[in-house]
């Protein structure tokens, strides 16, 4: 027993779950009907996990209570212990839903409708609410029907089975299968009347657009037509009855209350005009009378019910008088106009709380999103959608509206319609309102997974949410250059031709006759893609200007226009996305490589049009690695696998090569990069996960195609060198090698023979000459080099290792890292060679000897004929070689002792012989620059001449692009030659203690 004045454990407990009214839980917990579960754990987590537990226990015992008798009691109770889905979908419905909570009082047998969880209650569709409507032979068992389907949408709403837009679409598909099952009610109850006339149900609002709420009016437009040799008007007379009586069948309020309202106020001429319409008369008053609005109510229209093939002609009909309608008089201005109409008409008291018509409320997005959709669908068909949320995607995907304010959009159109759902599904009452009390906004909030302060929390998202859509509301809206695009007129000239060849000379074009020409082919003519063109291409030669090479950027443009001149989003991502123009502008102007990337596949030009960049961050290996592995999973045989493999390698190496280039150059809005180490490191990390993703998909390919699921042999490639390092550049080659295992019961030669073929048919698909670049395999730094078997097992690794390995082949292994194949090979591959790289006892004497000799003689005999040693960013003074070679001779000699050096990273292993005292910060400081900026240098030489290079170029525009890159301006090649020799033998003499010992 409690001593007096201390509180119980289970009060506390249920505080602790989310209970308001603790004493109050108590004595329902205590009631007859939960005495045999009130202790068990699992009831009170369930009811803690709810909106309102409160709510939810209250609810539970009202259902118990309400059950026939004990046997259909504990029948509740024993399924509600032991079925967690049950549990969960229940109390989740009776924690947000106080209606549909009376609902299951009133019929306490309903809660059996969500004991089933198959896959195909999971996502039901009309013909399975048709079904859970069947039954109903008249108006009071069809709302009990319905509120039975309607729990289950609820309860997967709840419990996150669905979201917020596919519960939408599911309250659609109900609202069309209990439009056709009363509609069939009025049917029966006239059949006279139903054997005159067709009758097509169209759907409007938001039951056309497929994104109904719980509780809304159902807008519908009703066209009829006479059955063959029945007389017009009795038929339309009968078609009026009909419509009249199934609007009845839901809106009347019964013993079980109503379904919904059903609106026709849409149709022609309004309350005004005829109920039912021939599909002719609604033409001609489409054609001549319809006022603006009315198209855009058009949007959405939909058959559900009735005669279909009826209502699909009404639809084809009017479709091409919808995407007209842009082309009216004063059309934008008359849809702005009644946007503020709707506004100043709510009540100053509501405005703040109005989710749906307020300011920043789910009216501003939608407006948005059909005015662009009446603007821009009439040219592209992928915008004709009536569903809200796909339209503005495909806004997005069509570059009409910028990719980050679409994700802003959505974000918040899912999160206030999330809002508007929960408001509504605890009465059932249509209210757009958002309650003021604190229970309420706590129910709510908890609702959407707000748990740590609901209130708060919830009123911080919904205002945050709505100072989105507000600003990006008159972002959309209110564009100034809407109107003129929905006008398709040219507009006047920004550049003419005189004025056009004045600016080019002083842009510092080489060639400006060539120059105007391309301006003329871009902007000449009175379409629409050239009066865009007009509004961009001043900004665009300023940008272009500001490279090395601003010809070469403008002829870009031209290509890439040309490609994509007959693609809709291509112009609108530009213009409504400062970066993105700016993004393309640069890498169009920076040198040969991107540029060639992106004309292999224009439609990459969209990653540039992500707001602040976004779209050109560097995807992840395992990101890449499951595209690639779905992609080749697709494709039917290898060579049709590994050729989509090398097209995402094409897309993301082009991503790459453009974030660099922005984050080198900078833009307007965002200097560049000043951590010259992170672009370096980016780059490697980048190109490196993408070659790994890419042989991972080969290999896969190469595999399935000659052999199913699974090789004779246990197979892993393992990177070396740069690869294996993260550090690979554009122009590298991928250093491997490969390890086999033979599985259990396959012999040897069988299993060689298959690692064999593997290699090289891997090799073979990735260099076949197509429109994406080839992925050259070098396995030369296997043991006994291109003397020595392409492929060995790991224990002949073993034993090469144990009687033959060389020093050099120690300090190779200091960048060998697993990048594809079996894990568990690749990882016992390490582990045999740790010892090799990391001795326990360090380097000898003679074993430092024989590395500086390889150095000094790699160094006389590798260096190019000609070439200028202090310029050589590979092997020459001060240059990657220098430092790498030093760094990795610290590793053999000290690894073991410090697990720091154990990384195939030459800077973290640079950064971790710092911090163990092996090098001074100064030193360290020194070599991480050099080799930071001799990376740097092979990256702008591959971005600028499109293939690799270890030295500056000769050709003066090509050396000036490479130092704009560096962040050199025009005229100081000079300066960064200079800066370049300074750093590298300051390296060099860092080297020359370190290394040589001098």
């Amino acid at each position: 027993m409690t001593a007096p004045g201390r509180r119980s454990s289970t009060f506390t407990r249920l505080l602790r779950h989310g209970f308001t009214d603790a004493s109050a839980a108590e004595r329902l917990l205590d009631s007859v009907e939960l005495m045999a579960v009130r202790d068990d754990p699992v009831l009170l987590e369930a009811l803690g996990a709810t909106a309102d537990p409160d709510q939810a226990l209250l609810g539970l015992v009202r259902l118990l209570e309400a059950q026939p008798d004990p046997t259909a009691r504990r029948e509740l109770l024993d399924t509600l212990i032991a079925a967690k889905p049950l549990r969960d979908r229940l109390l989740g419905v009776l924690g947000a839903s106080a209606a549909l909570a009376d609902h299951l009082a009133r019929h306490p047998r309903d809660w059996h409708a969500l004991v089933t969880y198959e896959p195909r209650d999971l996502h039901p569709g009309v013909e399975e609410f048709e079904r859970g409507l069947a039954e109903a032979a008249d108006p009071v068992s069809l709302r009990v029907a319905y509120r039975r389907c309607l729990l289950s949408i609820a309860a997967r709403d709840v419990c996150g089975t669905t979201n917020v837009a596919e519960t939408a679409a599911e309250l659609a598909d109900l609202a069309t299968a209990t439009l056709r099952a009363a509609l069939a009610l009025a049917r029966a109850a006239a059949p006279e009347d139903a054997a005159l006339c067709r009758l097509a149900v169209i759907a409007m609002g938001k039951c056309g657009g497929h994104e109904l709420n719980y509780v809304s009016d159902v807008d519908v437009i009703f066209v009829g037509e006479a059955m063959d040799g029945a007389d017009e008007g009795k038929a339309l007379r009968a078609a009026t009855k009909l419509a009249s009586h199934m609007m009845r069948v839901c809106s009347e309020t019964t013993v079980e209350g109503s379904i919904w309202p059903v609106d026709a106020n849409l149709r022609p001429e309004g309350r005004n005009g005829p109920l039912v319409r021939t599909l002719s008369s609604h033409l001609a008053y489409y054609q001549r009378w319809a006022k603006t609005w009315e198209f855009q109510a058009l949007l959405k229209a939909r058959p559900v019910a009735g005669d279909i093939e009826l209502g699909e002609e009404y639809v084809t009909a009017l479709e091409p008088l919808v995407w007209q309608a842009a082309e009216r008089e004063n059309f934008v201005a008359d849809v702005q106009k009644m946007r503020r109409r709707v506004v100043e008409n709510i009540p100053a008291a509501e405005v703040d709380r109005e989710l749906k018509l307020g300011p920043g409320g789910l009216r501003d997005v939608e407006f948005a999103v059909q005015l662009l959709q009446l603007v821009h669908g009439r040219a592209d068909a992928s915008l004709r959608s009536g569903t809200t949320l796909d339209a503005l995607q495909a806004l997005a995907a069509g570059g009409y509206v910028g990719r980050r304010d679409a994700v802003q959009l959505d974000d918040a159109y899912r999160f206030l319609r999330s809002m508007e759902h929960r408001i509504q599904l605890y009465r059932l009452r249509r209210t757009h309102l958002v309650p003021e009390d604190d229970a309420d906004l706590r129910r709510i909030g908890r609702s959407l997974g707000l748990r740590v302060d609901p209130v708060a929390e919830l009123t911080r998202e919904w205002r945050r949410h709505a100072a989105v859509v507000r600003r990006l509301h008159e972002k959309l809206f209110y564009r100034p250059l809407l109107d003129a695009v929905a006008q398709l007129a040219p507009g006047e000239s920004r550049l003419s031709p005189e004025a056009a060849r004045e600016r080019l000379v002083a842009l510092g074009y080489a060639d400006p006759a060539a120059a105007l020409r391309h301006l003329e082919a871009l902007a000449s003519g009175v379409t629409r893609k050239a009066a865009i063109q007009r509004t961009l291409l001043p900004v665009l030669l300023g940008w272009f200007a500001d490279s090395a090479d601003p010809d070469a950027g403008l002829l870009n443009f031209r290509k890439v226009s040309d490609a994509l001149g007959k693609t809709p989003w291509y112009l609108r991502l530009l213009r409504d996305e400062g970066a993105a123009a700016e993004n393309l502008a640069r890498v169009l102007s920076a040198g040969r490589l991107a540029p060639d990337l992106l004309m292999r596949a224009p439609e990459a030009v969209a990653l540039l049009g992500d707001g602040d960049g976004g779209g050109l961050e560097p995807r992840g290996r395992d990101h890449l690695e499951q595209e690639i592995l779905a992609a080749v999973g697709r494709a039917d045989g290898a060579v049709q696998a590994v050729t989509a493999a090398r097209g995402v390698r094409r897309r993301e190496l082009f991503r790459t090569a453009a974030a660099d280039i922005v984050g080198s150059y900078g833009t307007e809005t965002h200097p560049a990069e000043a951590d010259q180490g992170a672009l370096v490191d980016r780059v490697g990390a980048a190109v490196s996960d993408l070659t790994a993703a890419t042989i991972a998909g080969t290999l896969r390919a190469v595999v399935r195609d000659g052999w199913g699921e699974e090789l004779p042999t246990r197979f892993a490639v393992i990177g070396m060198g740069r690869f294996g390092g993260h550090e690979l550049g554009y122009g590298s080659d991928a250093d491997v090698v490969f390890v086999h295992e033979p599985r259990e019961g396959v012999g040897e030669r069988e299993a060689a023979d298959a690692a064999n073929k593997v290699v090289s048919e891997m090799r073979r698909l990735l260099q076949i000459p197509s429109a994406d670049p080839p992925l050259l395999i070098d396995a030369d730094l296997r043991p006994e080099g291109k003397s020595g078997p392409l492929v060995r097992t790991l224990k002949s690794y073993e034993a090469y290792y144990r009687r033959w390995s060389l020093v050099w082949e120690s300090q190779a292994l200091l960048r060998a890292e697993p990048v594809a194949g079996d894990d568990d090979l690749g990882r016992r591959f390490v582990e045999l060679i740790d010892p090799l790289r990391y001795p326990e006892r360090g380097l000898g004497d003679e074993a430092v000897r024989e590395i500086r000799r390889l150095k000094a003689r790699m160094e006389a005999e590798r260096l190019p004929r000609g070439a200028d040693p202090k310029l050589h960013t590979k092997l020459g003074p001060g240059g990657l070689s220098d430092v790498e070679w030093t760094v990795q001779l610290l590793q053999l000699r000290h690894g073991y002792e410090e697990p720091g050096l154990r990384t195939t990273r030459t800077r973290a292993a640079l950064a971790a012989a710092h911090a163990a005292g092996l090098i001074s910060a100064v030193d360290a400081e020194i070599l991480d620059e050099a080799w930071v900026l001799a990376t740097r240098v092979r990256n702008a030489v591959m971005l600028v001449r499109g293939r690799a290079g270890d030295t500056f170029p000769s050709d003066g525009r090509e050396v000036a692009a490479v130092g704009r890159y560096l962040g050199y301006g025009d005229g100081m090649v000079g300066d960064m030659l200079d800066a370049y020799r300074r750093t590298a033998r300051r390296a060099r003499s860092v080297v020359e203690v370190l290394f040589y010992g001098g």
